[in-house]
């Protein structure tokens, strides 16, 4: 992205539109999802009207184009609103998330005409998504997954259960990956655009997690699944093309989840040692503290280069692999590493439900395991790194 008269933008600077888009998505964060996070949070439970107003905000049509009811926005974009919303709520920022960067993008990019008719104009108003690789033994092996696909007539039947499934208890559509033939390995996984309502599918069991709890995290049932045969995303067979695809941007939202929890972290701890007084000064007085809360902010910063980074490269259609997997790794190293400080510079509150940053704790811990481990994204790096 550059500006006419001056170049290349710096990673941190924003267009106009960025800007204004941006600073909606902060207000919004601040005034609508704010005041419902600690229920949230304890009941483990989406709130109904948050999630009509996110739809209706525009926040879950960020990259649909204009002609189904989308926003037809940037990549960039998508990345700002998981950014802003996790400031507040990680939990909501991965609902966002997992909307945008893979069920819209999975279909944007390889749906066909007919799917995209069908189903944008409903992602865009109140249909949510989610995305079903992982299995029991399938984590970060994603490809040993034992869902089965058995061709019929006009339709396939689907046979298994799916893990660790966000978005699953709202979600109304679910991409869903299974092998239609085992003896090609990996070459024969196949996605297909399930439906809640199909014949033999449901959802199973709820997941007690121990953050990011406003977002549902389901097991998924399949017991002869008629899906039919237009309902194949992409070409059978490729499925496994598909889901790497979009888990390397799919990284990139966590990336921005991560690090907009490591603001959200780091703003209470200004504020908090801003306010606590001993020893007849407030704490930030102190350069020991100073020194922390500086280390924090570094780290944010570098968070935020790399992950703006990662989604500019995107945007502008060159390579990002290396970048993408970089910046999960390292947005989720350091929101975790900002909100453990954050914990102790509150001190004995900061062990207590009373204040926000013992949940942004709780909630980091995840960004170095799901859409690929922290060792699976430095797999990825070293791949591309050291010389063959």
């Amino acid at each position: 992205m550059c500006d006419e008269n001056t170049g290349p933008l710096p990673l941190t600077v924003l267009t106009e539109e960025e800007e204004m888009f941006y600073g909606m998505a902060n207000e919004f964060a601040e005034t609508e999802i704010k005041p419902l996070v600690e229920e949230m949070d304890k009941t483990s439970h989406t709130d109904e009207a948050l999630l009509k107003k996110l739809f209706e905000n525009g926040f879950m049509a960020l990259d649909i184009p204009e002609a189904y009811g989308g926003a037809e926005g940037s990549f960039f974009m998508s990345i700002l609103a998981i950014e802003a919303v996790s400031k507040v709520d990680a939990g909501v920022g991965v609902i966002v998330d997992v909307q945008n960067t893979l069920v819209n993008n999975a279909l944007l990019r390889w749906g066909n005409e007919d799917q995209k008719k069908k189903y944008f104009p409903k992602l865009a108003v109140d249909l949510l998504g989610a995305y079903a690789l992982s299995e029991a033994g399938a984590g970060s092996d994603a490809f040993a997954l034992r869902c089965k696909a058995e061709e019929k007539s006009d339709h396939y039947l689907l046979n298994g259960q799916k893990l660790w499934i966000t978005n699953a208890n709202e979600a109304g559509l679910f991409i869903i990956f299974a092998n239609v033939d085992f003896s090609l390995g990996y070459k024969g996984i196949t996605a297909f655009l399930v439906e809640r309502d199909f014949e033999g599918f449901s959802v199973g069991k709820k997941e007690e997690k121990l953050g990011i709890r406003a977002s549902s995290t389901c097991e998924l049932v399949l017991e002869n699944c008629i899906v039919p045969k237009e309902n194949v995303l992409g070409e059978v067979g490729k499925g496994y093309k598909l889901a790497i695809e979009t888990l390397n941007e799919g990284r990139i939202g966590i990336g921005a989840q991560m690090l907009g929890l490591a603001e959200g972290a780091l703003a209470n701890a200004l504020s908090y040692t801003g306010e606590r007084q001993q020893f007849g000064k407030q704490i930030n007085e102190f350069q020991g503290v100073q020194f922390q809360l500086a280390r924090m902010a570094t780290d944010v910063e570098i968070a935020r280069l790399i992950v703006y980074n990662a989604a500019r490269l995107k945007d502008a259609g060159k390579i990002f692999i290396k970048e993408g997997a970089m910046a999960k790794l390292v947005a989720g190293e350091v929101a975790e590493r900002v909100s453990s400080q954050a914990v102790d510079l509150f001190g004995g509150y900061g062990f207590t439900k009373d204040y926000p940053v013992e949940k942004q704790y709780r909630d980091a811990k995840i960004g170095q395991i799901y859409e690929g481990t922290s060792n699976i994204q430095l797999q990825t790096i070293a791949k591309m790194v050291i010389p063959r």
